[in-house]
């Protein structure tokens, strides 16, 4: 009678530890694809570039991976996120790429004709700054037919009064100090034409050429869609802006599985130190899942050269 009275004990525990589990999961399931790639927040960064003129301070904000579709990122919030962005009042306003949807998991796709005039709504003193991501080449295939031209995006986002940047720079200034920002152009742009051989995608990024177009000794920030451009930008750049990566979507412990480590170094998430700055934003939007658990959509609020401060989000 023990030994059964044991066994008996033993199922329940194990029943009632697998309901448990079962309703963990499919709460967290719920939460991953229901509410937080629905949600919004802004995160600060104050970084001081070992180059940064003593008299400049920048206010910088970045919007990276919006990947428009209903319901995940409609037009509503798109308008949201550029009020949002105009409320930080920031110098200038820059946009790390991948504007199209990047999952078929949604109830409609929202056409470039649509979006770019929401976001043709950003406002900031130095202007508002384009480059694209990886997705907005590949959506377009006439472009990938033809392995080359302007993506749909570019156009719709140009015509919004928007430049977009491919491998090309632009001099600012603030308080009559300068600086440039540097568009690269993308580093995944081509997919190869036989996707089931192990073909590297084709990129157009050419930094060598990019920052050539560079004519004097001011500060340079460079926008970069994928990071991992990183480990071979030079010290001559003093801060870099990427996106591409979400921090993963799925973030735990400030681990993201998604995203493996680059020749030891981690370009997943955050504030990073190669040679120059790099902050890599976890984005708006969703690519392959709309989910997102311990991976918040942010904007990036960047401060550039002053007083150093602690990140908060």
């Amino acid at each position: 009678m023990r030994a059964r009275s044991s066994s008996m004990l033993s199922r329940r525990r194990f029943l009632k530890f697998s309901g448990a589990f079962a309703a963990t999961g499919f709460s967290t399931a719920t939460y991953g694809v229901g509410v937080e790639p629905l949600r919004l927040g802004v995160t600060d960064y104050h970084v001081r570039p070992r180059n940064w003129p003593a008299g400049l301070t920048l206010k910088i904000a970045a919007i990276a991976d919006i990947h428009a579709c209903d319901p995940w990122m409609s037009l509503a919030h798109i308008d949201g996120i550029v009020q949002r962005t105009n409320a930080l009042q920031p110098d200038v306003i820059v946009l790390l790429g991948d504007y199209v949807a990047g999952h078929r998991h949604h109830m409609g796709r929202i056409d470039a004709a649509e979006w770019a005039p929401v976001l043709g709504g950003l406002k900031a003193p130095l202007g508002v700054h384009a480059i694209l991501g990886n997705h907005d080449y590949w959506d377009d295939r006439i472009v990938q037919r033809d392995g080359r031209g302007s993506p749909y995006a570019q156009k719709a986002l140009e015509a919004a009064g928007i430049p977009v940047y491919e491998n090309d720079v632009v001099r600012l200034s603030k308080n009559g100090h300068g600086f440039w920002l540097a568009g690269l152009g993308d580093q995944l742009a081509y997919m190869p034409a036989r996707r089931f051989r192990p073909v590297p995608r084709i990129g157009v990024d050419d930094l060598k050429a990019t920052l050539q177009k560079v004519t004097d000794g001011a500060p340079v920030i460079l926008l970069a869609h994928e990071p991992d451009i990183a480990l071979r930008v030079p010290a001559r750049v003093s801060l870099q802006l990427s996106g591409h990566t979400h921090g993963g979507q799925i973030r735990v412990l400030g681990w993201s599985p998604a995203v493996p480590a680059r020749n030891g170094v981690n370009l997943a998430y955050g504030h990073i130190r190669t040679q120059c700055d790099v902050i890599v934003s976890g984005g708006l939007g969703c690519s392959i899942m709309p989910v997102r658990i311990g991976m918040p959509p942010e904007i990036v609020h960047v401060t550039v050269g002053g007083e150093p401060m602690e990140v908060t989000s």
